[in-house]
């Protein structure tokens, strides 16, 4: 599949969190009802790997972010490793300093084939997007 894999040398400081590499629960969207309000009331941006959905919280602080891989998007197998690209992705691109919003990630089956720095480059390009249109 040629060069798909993070690169494990990169720059630690061009990391987007602090947590040493994990992807903490606090940085999760995980509530069944989180997800369909940002899916009801929240905003899309659209690439070419991915749609976006964003909304402001209220309360609390910090990005979360969820992802939704459904079943249209192959077996359990090309699920699953959807889900460790982009959750890896999303890792590396978090910004650090971001206002109360939460974040859900559809991404497409062509996720699976696309280069792993143009998916890091599309997710950068998805956070600097919401930064600008919440601000």
């Amino acid at each position: 599949m040629g060069d798909t894999a993070p690169d494990r040398t990169a720059n630690p400081s061009d990391r987007g969190s602090e947590t040493g590499g994990k992807f903490p629960r606090s940085v999760r969207l995980l509530r069944h009802a989180d997800f369909e309000q940002v899916y009801k009331q929240g905003r899309r941006h659209f690439s070419p790997h991915m749609t976006v959905f964003y909304l402001r919280r209220e309360t609390g602080e910090g990005l979360r972010v969820g992802l939704t891989v459904g079943r249209v998007l192959g077996g359990a197998v090309d699920r699953n490793r959807i889900k460790r690209r982009m959750r890896e992705a999303v890792r590396l691109r978090r910004p650090g300093l971001m206002k109360a919003v939460d974040v859900v990630i559809n991404p497409k089956k062509s996720v699976l084939k696309v280069q792993f720095p143009e998916l890091l480059a599309e997710i950068q390009r998805a956070f600097e997007v919401i930064h600008k249109k919440l601000s």
